[in-house]
């Protein structure tokens, strides 16, 4: 906070059962007026992914399938376009080319008019087969099949039922109107970044497939729309999660003891498989940066000798998680039994957590600074 990069922010590190370590400091507003406390709540974009990728694999868990079961076996219209035999996992591991809508006008408070025109549409062509990071359409596609394979339950308050609600966490995809209050209020970033960034020469080309997934489906397309109480009403399991640090990294804890808590076993065995073996890896076409994903869980992508080409998750192999726009980042470390969480108001520029939470993954594990 010293040196004026954070406004507000809270880091969280859960092992086994226990949060060993807590940190929380600055301000929830813009004005400096309202403090930053243990119990405050902020928006996580996209590290709901990581949240929402859970829910999916239980649910495909509890119904008895595999991530090799097609979409169109449960959900008969996503067969439309060629896609009958696209997969749970090509599309939980972003590798379906449906990244983006390929139908304008349709809003992201609209999921059934979404959920449509992705059964409708055809993938991508230049990105099936190949890592294609859905920003926003990633979370409709786990939305129904969650919704699919329940009989109609939204992921949201599947979330809130299966997991919240028995783990006591602050975690919400989709904000009750009592728990306005505790929100900070996210502040866009003070720069644009790197002009000669890869993501952001794309970006900057309205005919681009990156900011065609950007900007498809249409709404909440800035952070003062985001700090709205109607869109933390709404639920977008793509980047509408509001949550603490502290049960953030708790609920990654769970994630690192492979599922169990206090005795009880949130997940089997094959789920917390599924959330361990990379499925993908390679040049996202989308954020224009090397990317690797288990079954819908971000993993550090690996050179040709198996090495780490970044530590986000720590120097564990087999560690997994989800980061959000503006620096948030949540993950496991299943080596050390570990849930990371930092969480912040003031957003940086770029695609991936920069030097803030790099740093304290470093602090945390005793790698080098350099």
């Amino acid at each position: 906070m010293a040196s004026g990069v954070e406004v507000g922010a809270a880091v969280s590190v859960w092992r086994g059962g226990t949060e060993v370590f807590r940190m929380s400091d600055g301000f929830r507003d813009a004005a400096r007026t309202s403090p930053w406390t243990d119990d405050t709540l902020v928006l996580i974009w996209s590290a709901t992914k990581g949240l929402a990728a859970t829910c999916v694999l239980r649910c495909v868990d509890e119904a008895g399938l595999g991530l090799d079961a097609p979409l169109a076996e449960f959900w008969p219209e996503f067969a439309a376009g060629g896609k009958s035999r696209l997969t749970i996992g090509q599309v939980m591991s972003h590798v379906a080319g449906l990244g983006a809508l390929r139908k304008d006008g349709v809003s992201i408070l609209d999921h059934a008019a979404v959920a449509s025109a992705l059964a409708e549409q055809e993938p991508f062509g230049e990105a099936l087969g190949c890592t294609a990071y859905g920003p926003r359409t990633s979370g409709f596609l786990m939305d129904e099949i969650v919704r699919r394979l329940t009989g109609g339950e939204t992921l949201g308050d599947y979330w809130i039922r299966n997991f919240a609600e028995p783990l006591g966490l602050d975690l919400w995809i989709g904000l009750p109107e009592e728990e306005d209050s505790r929100v900070a209020a996210m502040l866009a970033a003070r720069s644009s970044g790197d002009v000669n960034d890869p993501f952001f020469i794309a970006f900057s080309d309205a005919r681009s497939l990156t900011r065609r997934a950007f900007s498809t489906p249409s709404g909440l397309g800035t952070v003062t729309m985001m700090n709205q109480p109607s869109a933390r009403r709404a639920s977008v399991p793509s980047m509408g999660g509001i949550g603490s640090a502290s049960s953030l990294a708790k609920f990654y804890a769970v994630l690192a003891s492979a599922g169990m808590f206090e005795g009880r076993r949130y997940f089997s065995d094959r789920v917390f498989g599924w959330m361990t073996t990379r499925r993908s890896q390679g040049f996202d076409k989308i954020l224009r940066a090397d990317l690797s994903f288990s079954a819908g869980l971000m993993m550090d992508p690996l050179d040709g000798e198996g090495r780490k080409l970044r530590c986000l998750m720590g120097p564990s192999l087999s560690g997994f998680g989800h980061p959000g726009a503006g620096g948030s980042l949540a993950f496991a470390d299943p080596e050390a039994g570990v849930g990371f969480a930092y969480v912040m108001n003031q957003m940086e520029a770029g695609v991936l957590p920069g030097r803030r939470a790099q740093a304290l993954v470093k602090a945390f594990y005793g790698l080098s600074a350099e």
